[in-house]
């Protein structure tokens, strides 16, 4: 064989080795990284990201949590207050339908615009306590989309119960009459004050969520790094959610949804964030975890550690719960007990 054919065949030899080399290596970091802890820097709801699954990595996606959400939610909304009277009004509706929209591309999507478009209504329909049809949420999707509705309802359906925290439940078939229903008994239909602003619950669960997923227990600077995150800041009227620090420091506070607390022996004062008694009493751990799964189109044991002690949690419960039934019991026999001596005694 010539020289120059022999030394050709040893350098693709020794370059098929070294890209073998290469791609053992690359296996192993991959696989180093899969073995990480997941990381919460990023929150996982409104004006965060969502990944969406490609259709080959459905398999995988169930096995860890997506650790960011890349798409906007209707929290990254810039409503603005510099136009009056009809121009104000206008420029409301289009920030709230250009704030649900997941990306620049998206908005020119017709089905999530349509979506869009049936969030706001059945919100505003939900703010009025006004009854929904399925022939109103016709007229606005309009007749040139009738035939994909079902899709359109149910884009619009998970809008409203990530970013609100609502769900959409049909109540009479025959009707096809529907009804909006808070996943907490906050007042107002969970706009917390009377006659303003939209429901606070879907904003409530997330806090309620990094409370868990930090010890049960989240600094305040916790909070605001996970708010900032979701484009909620401090001192900054948000469209949705009003004056958050009022809200959360005291609104939901007093409603003790939220306990809010100086940091034992810190010097300058720190505070910290628990859940109130009326989150143990109104929700669970595997309740809050479940929302936080939904968002990120997973399951709730992806987030194993979490899940576990939400496991925990709900057999503490059940425990709590047939002692209570137990004790009630007992008391009634007694009561029964009592009653049957004194009637003997007075025959």
């Amino acid at each position: 064989m010539p020289r120059g054919r022999k030394s050709t065949l040893r350098a693709r030899e020794k370059c098929q080795q070294t890209r073998g080399q290469t791609q053992d290596h690359q296996g192993a970091q991959i696989t180093a990284t899969n073995k990480k802890k997941v990381s919460f820097s990023s929150p996982l709801v409104l004006g965060a990201t969502i990944q969406k699954k490609s259709t080959g990595r459905s398999g995988s996606a169930l096995k860890k949590p997506q650790r960011a959400l890349s798409t906007t939610t209707s929290v990254d909304v810039s409503y603005k207050k510099s136009c009056k009277g009809a121009n104000s009004k206008i420029e409301k509706k289009q920030s709230f339908s250009q704030g649900l929209s997941s990306t620049v591309r998206s908005r020119k999507d017709p089905l999530t615009m349509k979506a869009n478009m049936l969030v706001q209504f059945l919100m505003e329909m939900y703010k009025l306590k006004k009854p929904i049809t399925k022939a109103d949420m016709l007229k606005i999707v309009q007749k040139s989309h009738e035939n994909c509705f079902p899709e359109i309802l149910k884009k619009a359906s998970f809008n409203m119960e990530v970013v609100f925290g609502v769900d959409l439940k049909k109540v009479d078939s025959t009707k096809n009459s529907y009804v909006l229903v808070s996943k907490m008994d906050l007042p107002n239909n969970g706009t917390v004050t009377h006659g303003r602003g939209f429901p606070k619950t879907g904003l409530l669960l997330n806090l309620l969520g990094m409370i868990f997923m930090k010890g049960n227990c989240a600094t305040e600077e916790k909070i605001w790094e996970f708010l900032n995150k979701m484009r909620i800041y401090d001192g900054k009227k948000h469209f949705i959610f009003g004056e958050p620090r009022k809200l959360i420091t005291q609104d939901l506070v007093k409603l003790q949804y939220l306990e809010y607390r100086q940091v034992p022996n810190s010097n300058p004062a720190r505070y910290e964030f628990l859940w109130g008694p009326r989150a143990h009493a109104e929700t669970s751990k595997m309740k809050v975890l479940e929302f936080w799964a939904k968002v990120n189109q997973t399951v709730p044991s992806a987030f194993q550690f979490w899940y576990e002690e939400a496991l925990r949690d709900e057999e503490e419960r059940v425990q709590a719960a047939a002692m209570l039934n137990d004790g009630s019991s007992a008391i009634g026999r007694k009561c029964s007990k009592a009653k049957a001596s004194s009637s003997s005694h007075a025959q």
